[in-house]
């Protein structure tokens, strides 16, 4: 069965920084290619960053260019996302996703876990 599980949100200033993290297991993570998504309040969810399965291919959402950083560990499955210069408009709760195969195209699929909550606020 696939589990993702995510950590690391929290409450932070304008400006501040996060580093998400993802932990996976139940599936070959190193096959597969990975994404960020997020639900703000009263929103709906949407995209925010992938990488490939080997990791060394990346995209982003473009509201969000230059401030965030999508990068994983093959060898203990686990997914980051580091956030910086937040802005009150990244409020959210961020989830993890899985894309059918090794690249960023096509569908992902999300499974049912907790997020973890990022509050951007003064």
């Amino acid at each position: 069965e696939v589990e993702l599980v995510e950590s690391g949100g929290g409450v932070v200033q304008p400006g501040g920084s996060l580093r998400l993290s993802c932990a996976a297991s139940g599936f070959t993570f190193r096959n597969y290619a990975m994404a960020w998504v997020r639900r703000a309040p009263g929103k709906e969810l949407e995209w925010v960053s992938g990488v490939n399965s080997g990791g060394d291919s990346t995209v982003y959402r473009n509201s969000m260019k230059g401030r965030i950083t999508i990068s994983r560990d093959n060898a203990n499955n686990i997914m980051y996302l580091q956030l910086d210069s937040l802005k009150t408009e990244d409020t959210a709760v961020y989830y993890c996703a899985k894309y059918s195969g090794p690249v960023v195209a096509g569908g992902w699929e999300t499974v049912k876990s907790q997020g973890t909550r990022v509050t951007v606020s003064s």
